[in-house]
């Protein structure tokens, strides 16, 4: 399943409908249908991907494998999805070495 999710945000990559980095994120004002981060940020990067889950109400994935694999950038630990059909379509593909995030 993490192959198929690492698919389509190769899609997000090539269609230019993901932005990578908490400044670039926060500059988003609408249009975010995902927020993914990588499960060995720092506790206030993931406080960031909480906030902009919340700020833009939508799904927050835990990526357990390095996000910076996933989108070829090195040291990127969080990534904004703007595409609602691509976010829809990892989300229904989530598995393995993602895990969508439940607020405790």
């Amino acid at each position: 399943m993490a192959g198929k999710v690492e698919t389509y945000i190769g899609f997000c990559l090539k269609a230019r409908k993901i932005t990578l980095g908490s400044g670039s994120v926060d500059m988003l004002k609408k249009g975010v249908y995902l927020i993914i981060v990588c499960s060995d940020a720092s506790d206030n990067t993931f406080k960031l991907a909480v906030k902009f889950k919340n700020r833009h109400s939508c799904p927050l994935l835990i990526c357990k494998t390095g996000l910076e694999n996933a989108v070829h950038k090195e040291g990127c630990k969080i990534a904004a999805v703007r595409d609602a059909e691509l976010a829809r379509a990892i989300c229904a593909n989530v598995g393995g070495d993602y895990e969508l995030y439940a607020e405790r």
